[in-house]
């Protein structure tokens, strides 16, 4: 408001100096001269005014960009250490013990670590306890092993993927002192005593095969493997959106799933992972996609070794690893917990409650490492479309989610 301000007082000055001037000219000396000096004044007076506005919007520009970088310094201010004792220390020992629930290895640089990692950071930064991990959880073993972790004196227990949410119906009544979170991201039933957070995966992945397609056109290829584990309901729903955001770049683009699993859920087998790796290449494939766990650094360094483009699935700091990744597809359980915590604490989040993270660069979705001008741009196009809210985009993702889901 303020610029605009300026901008019309400045307009208002320079017609207020020309009119001044024209009015000299019919009134003074019609010399030649007197002409000169009278254009020459108001042509200096014009320049003047434009640079005093030049000024006024600079300065206001730089409000502006301070406002908002003071903005985001406060959004990013880490919550206070009694406000998060306050709220969640359930046994009254004075601080906060986080449990961790982690459906693979904690130290799979990818989807699980993140929450680990996220549970590590945040508790010595606010000198809480270490945090307790069990991980390597299966859904067979889900009820105990997270009853076993809910009984070491932990305040909030994170559940990170709602494979192993089955039991939650029990356990959060058995333990309703605990706060329970669950990042849920294909989504779970609510429960009294449980906070989800969830995503779109669909829309995550539209963006992720955007990405994609712009690098097999950079490329000048056109045959793309999305490795999996077992085909299960919410990888059918990444893989279909995937390949429906490759194609939206190049309707002759291809993606073939393939299965790394050797049973339900094993997202960790690196020797079959890397054999599908290998096959794929052979028959021509210039991209994969690891929608790996435990799988997914050798995959990622195989491809870096051969000299394909490889996406890493989950983690935000993808393109800032060792391993040269030529993009990943962004859904951080860490980042998200960061943000759910916030939520909670604010009271956007409650127990009992389910919040949907939105789609958007920089929280989930596909991102580019090192990306050409022209694929950032179709990127940055696809996010803009789920932006619009695109009627035509949202139809499309809706029946991917439906058929993944059974309707």
């Amino acid at each position: 408001m303020r610029t605009k301000w300026m901008k019309l007082l400045a307009l208002v000055l320079a017609i207020t100096m020309v009119a001044a001037a024209c009015g000299n000219d019919d009134d003074t000396d019609t010399s030649a001269g007197s002409d000169s000096t009278s254009d020459d004044a108001a042509a200096e007076d014009d320049a003047a005014a434009e640079d005093d506005a030049a000024a006024e919007d600079d300065a206001a520009a730089e409000d502006d960009a301070a406002a908002e970088d003071d903005a985001a310094v406060e959004e990013d201010e880490p919550i206070e250490v009694n406000v998060l004792v306050e709220a969640f220390d359930s046994n009254g020992d004075g601080t906060v013990t986080i449990g961790v629930a982690a459906a693979g290895p904690r130290d799979d640089n990818g989807y699980y670590q993140s929450l680990v990692n996220f549970a590590e950071e945040f508790s010595a930064a606010n000198d809480f306890a270490p945090p307790i991990v069990s991980d390597n959880i299966g859904p067979a073993e889900a009820a105990q092993a997270i009853s076993d972790l809910a009984q070491q004196g932990v305040d909030i227990l994170m559940v990170g993927a709602s494979e192993i949410a089955e039991p939650l119906a029990d356990l959060t009544e058995q333990f309703p002192d605990i706060f329970w979170y669950c990042n849920c991201g294909a989504g779970f039933a609510e429960l009294p005593g449980l906070a989800q957070a969830t995503d779109w995966g669909a829309a995550i992945h539209y963006t992720a095969g955007v990405a994609m397609g712009a690098v097999l056109q950079d490329q000048g290829s056109t045959s793309a493997v999305f490795l999996g584990c077992c085909d299960i309901n919410f990888e059918q729903e990444a893989y279909s959106a995937t390949a429906f955001g490759l194609q939206s770049v190049d309707p002759s683009f291809t993606m073939e799933y393939v299965g790394t699993g050797d049973f339900q859920f094993d997202f960790d087998n690196a020797a079959n992972a890397t054999a599908a790796l290998t096959n794929a290449q052979a028959n021509g494939a210039t991209l994969a996609y690891a929608y790996l766990g435990g799988a997914l650094d050798p995959v990622g360094q195989l491809g870096a070794d051969e000299g394909i483009a490889v996406f890493a699935a989950g983690p935000a700091d993808v393109c800032d690893r060792d391993i040269p990744w030529t993009g990943g597809v962004v859904f951080d359980g860490g980042l998200y917990a960061s943000q759910a915590l916030r939520l909670i604490i604010d009271g956007e989040l409650t127990e009992g409650s389910t919040y949907q993270f939105p789609t958007q660069a920089g929280l989930n979705g596909g991102v580019l490492c090192g990306a050409s001008a022209d694929a950032q741009a179709l990127l940055d196009s696809a996010f803009g479309l789920l932006a619009s809210f695109d009627e035509a985009l949202y139809g499309e993702l809706g029946a991917i989610s439906g058929a993944a889901y059974g309707g």
